[in-house]
């Protein structure tokens, strides 16, 4: 993990109701640079209000967001991918009939040069699959060797792949990962885990949402853990056991103040 003077995102003291619910209560997070931060809760405990938050998709209520180090204001999605903060959200945003160069692009369309461009607006496919070949190429992600192919000729951990290699291609800061290994196999697991770990080498602060302890375990750096709106911990997998997470995340187990 490299840690750089300040976090590349960070989040202090973030509140958000709903009516009489409260969904995050006094929520902080920190996310540096070649970090992969897993965050882990029980159904309710905030995670996907947290996420939501951090990505621009809610405004916190209360709290603030900072991206290396400036305090910044999400109104919509796009202001934070404008600050270079992508998100993978468990329904994938793919579209099915389109191939994976178009898919990368999707939204992102380069349009060719010129009148063709400007005034016809043509697009430059043959751009858009030159540097669609060069992003998979540039994060290992063997399994997809054809950038012509259907996406809906893919497996799920290759869809996976597109919608993660998208958002590396585009992301820059952050990338979060909203369970992405769910309903896949242990082969394709393996695959999206392995790219989770290529987003961290290359010096990307990923953000991981798993149910899967023995995944989280694996690619963690750190895990912040959620329970009932607020953070009950920050633990590190080489000082904590699998048990020892679930048992903070559903109050059996509470850590010291100096620990979290």
């Amino acid at each position: 993990m490299t840690t750089a003077t300040a976090p590349v995102l960070e989040a202090k003291g973030l509140v958000k109701v709903f009516g009489r619910v409260v969904g995050l209560n006094d929520v902080d997070l920190t996310l540096h640079a070649g970090e992969v931060l897993a965050v882990i809760g029980d159904n309710g405990a905030g995670k996907s209000t947290l996420i939501k938050c951090l990505s621009g998709a809610l405004v916190p209520d209360q709290g603030t967001l900072l991206v290396d180090g400036k305090e910044v204001s999400f109104k919509r999605p796009q202001d934070a991918r404008d600050a270079g903060i992508e998100t993978v959200y468990q329904t994938l945003a793919v579209s099915p009939a389109l191939d994976i160069a178009s898919n990368l692009f999707l939204a992102r369309e380069i349009r060719r040069k010129g009148i063709l461009g400007s005034v016809f607006r043509m697009l430059d496919t043959g751009e858009m699959k030159k540097q669609a070949a060069d992003h998979i190429k540039r994060l290992g992600i063997g399994t997809l060797q054809n950038i012509n192919q259907a996406v809906e000729t893919l497996s799920g951990g290759q869809r996976q792949s597109v919608a993660v290699a998208r958002t590396a291609a585009f992301g820059g800061r952050v990338v979060i990962l909203d369970e992405p290994t769910a309903a896949l196999g242990v082969r394709e697991t393996g695959q999206v885990l392995r790219l989770v770990r290529d987003l961290r080498d290359q010096g990307l602060g990923v953000i991981l949402i798993s149910h899967n302890m023995p995944n989280v375990f694996e690619v963690a750096d750190r895990i912040h853990i959620q329970r009932l709106g607020g953070c009950a911990g920050v633990i590190t997998p080489d000082a904590y056991s699998m048990e020892d997470a679930v048992a903070i995340m559903t109050g059996a187990k509470k850590l010291a103040p100096e620990a979290s």
